[in-house]
């Protein structure tokens, strides 16, 4: 995974620093990539193998890794933390399949391979990813997950959040809207929309983690919680900025996908707003913020520090 973390000039990130960070990516790949397998449904259906596909095809697993290193910052069981990073996998993939549809974003590829549209039809594509938002709260909701119905009630209400109407499809609903608007999009508009397509699950990501491993009864725990959010909302940023920045300058065989497209379709980007080199700092901005949240937790929160470094060093 070292090829994944080629530094970018607004933030390098030292050998030592990508070599652990690598690692540690991978590690919890592995773990949620276990666990996956494990939860989702077999059978022949296309239904079930279109699901399969979806979530079983590789990818950074970085919000996986954001439950699963919160998780560990706050001392909760590596079983339970896997199964979490599972849900928001699931979650992430039900919006990717959906995203890619052709009346959505209309893409072919989707992490290097066919997206599930393609290799079934767009009915498949459209049940694969229903099945999979429903996993990810069955999951969730499930005792195996955490044995206090508080616990898991918590995960599920604050997921509910990030991925409905006030988070994630609010996002992809104010991004479809941009593109028949009249004028494009100023920058804070840009920057409201991204926080709620891509920030919201990121910020759920971390958040979870740190719900599954409160202490019970613990009442100061809330501005870890809050501080954990935080930093993910920044770094939901960054990410996104460099999303927009590899949409200009990447190429497809690094990051699986189609690139050039917001271009050509005439959207809003970071890029097309700030000029490239400016959103390169504005990403980097938002990563001195993100580092700055988790001051709290000192040297215990570096892999999640690591983690939003990586976000804009990234070619994939």
């Amino acid at each position: 995974m070292d090829d994944m973390i080629a530094p970018a000039q607004d933030a390098p990130l030292a050998r030592s620093d990508a070599r652990t960070l690598a690692a540690r990516l991978q590690a919890g790949a592995m773990r949620v990539e276990a666990a996956l397998d494990a939860l989702l449904p077999l059978g022949d259906l296309p239904v079930t193998a279109a699901m399969r596909h979806a979530a079983l095809s590789g990818g950074k697993r970085l919000r996986a890794y954001l439950s699963i290193e919160a998780a560990a910052l706050f001392g909760a069981d590596e079983g339970a933390a896997d199964r979490v990073a599972a849900a928001v996998e699931c979650l992430h993939a039900y919006s990717l399949v959906h995203d890619d549809l052709p009346c959505m974003d209309d893409d072919d590829l989707r992490r290097g391979k066919p997206t599930v549209h393609v290799v079934w039809n767009e009915a498949t594509a459209v049940l694969a990813g229903d099945a999979l938002q429903s996993l990810a709260f069955e999951i969730l909701a499930d005792p195996a997950t955490h044995p206090d119905p508080a616990r898991r009630a918590a995960l599920c209400l604050e997921l509910a959040r990030a991925s409905g109407a006030g988070g994630m499809v609010l996002g992809q609903a104010l991004d479809i809207a941009a593109e028949t608007a009249r004028a494009p999009l100023d920058l804070r508009s840009v920057e409201r929309l991204q926080a709620m397509k891509t920030g919201a699950l990121i910020a759920f990501a971390a958040e979870a983690g740190a719900i599954l491993g409160e202490p019970d009864g613990a009442r100061d725990t809330a501005p870890g919680r809050a501080a954990l959010r935080a930093f993910a909302q920044c770094m939901g940023l960054a990410f996104q900025i460099q999303d927009d920045v590899l949409d200009v300058i990447g190429d497809a065989a690094a990051t699986g996908k189609a690139v050039g497209k917001d271009g050509a379709a005439g959207k809003a980007t970071y890029v097309s707003l700030l000029g490239l080199e400016g959103a390169r700092a504005h990403a980097a901005q938002a990563v001195a913020r993100a580092e700055a949240h988790l001051a709290p937790f000192g040297d215990a929160a570096r892999p999640l520090a690591l983690a939003a470094r990586f976000a804009i060093t990234r070619s994939a």
